[in-house]
């Protein structure tokens, strides 16, 4: 019987719903990201509460937390840290950047130049990070979740394919419903520099966590769900309106989510509908369209949905 898995999800939703409203389906995807150790990326225009849900989330995740805000002047060694020649020892010491944290806010990553965007690489595969020849670990419970405007928004850059498929999830926050917005305006019209601030929310135990992840070993990925995983992945390559298809880390990341997935519906098994459910938080992004098929306006969900509409579902 699959329990602690969906009481930590009931925990999350319940917490963060104390200070954002009518996101539950953008929490879920964090959920998901937060069992399976993934990194999470969530896009949408500025002013829909992208930050403070990531502030909010850190916040009942407990541990440290630091926040990184994308500029075009970002340089690699302001995320690392650089070492600094002590007088009094005689010697070169490092001080660490803000990825030294339980939880790294990476707030519009596509802000950041190219070259600032690579240096998360490491950090965010490897959980090291490399400076001046030395190696440095990371938190064990490292996560960085970044925020993105639109590409076409002036001053951001593409991120580059390689950084994208480091981001096991990608969620996009859209416009509230009037109701949830209506809410958002009643509860935070007050002249308060940081309204939700006051807010308290009850912080996730990790033996919690531990738990959960720890039940999650018990669900059952049948060998026809993996050849179903390989073969979406196998049709986003051949697809002809796309020209970088879905990574073996991604279609890695599509059977992890979708076992997430199973066990948060409290099932024990994972059924071709959970890899569905997750297939745009995980897939979406790591496609590249052709040129010919950006210009005729088709999507990167578009082109999943044809897959996902025309790979033979296991029986």
């Amino acid at each position: 019987m699959i329990e602690k898995t969906t009481i930590v999800e009931t925990h999350l939703q319940t917490e963060l719903g104390k200070v954002l409203f009518g996101l539950e389906d953008v929490i879920h995807a964090l959920t998901i990201g937060l069992l399976a150790r993934g990194h999470v990326l969530l896009e949408g225009a500025p002013g829909l509460g992208k930050t403070l849900l990531s502030k909010t989330f850190a916040r009942v995740l407990g541990g440290t937390f630091k926040r990184i805000q994308g500029t075009a002047d970002l340089m690699p060694s302001d995320i690392t840290g650089v070492h600094i020649y002590n007088a009094e020892t005689r010697s070169f010491e490092f001080q660490p950047g803000p990825l030294f944290a339980d939880v790294v806010l990476v707030d519009e990553i596509n802000r950041a130049g190219p070259k600032t965007q690579s240096a998360l690489l490491e950090a965010m595969q490897e959980r090291q990070v490399s400076v001046d020849r030395d190696t440095f670990a990371l938190a064990e419970e490292f996560l960085v979740i970044a925020t993105q405007n639109p590409r076409e928004f002036e001053g951001t850059y593409p991120l580059p394919e390689s950084q994208l498929d480091r981001f096991m999830i990608c969620a996009r926050v859209g416009y509230p419903p009037r109701d949830f917005e209506t809410q958002v305006i009643d509860a935070y019209n007050l002249p308060h520099a940081n309204p939700e601030d006051s807010v308290n929310v009850e912080t996730l135990g990790a033996e919690a966590l531990a738990a959960a992840r720890g039940e999650l070993e018990a669900i059952h990925l049948a060998p026809e769900l993996i050849g179903y995983v390989l073969d979406i992945a196998a049709a986003t390559r051949e697809n002809t309106s796309v020209n970088l298809g879905l990574s073996t880390r991604g279609a890695l990341s599509l059977a992890r989510c979708a076992r997430i997935e199973a066990g948060l519906r409290g099932g024990d098994y994972v059924v071709p509908d959970d890899v569905k459910r997750v297939a745009p938080w995980v897939v979406e992004h790591r496609l590249v369209l052709s040129s010919e098929a950006a210009l005729e306006g088709v999507s990167a969900g578009q082109v999943l949905q044809h897959v996902l509409d025309n790979v033979a579902v296991p029986h």
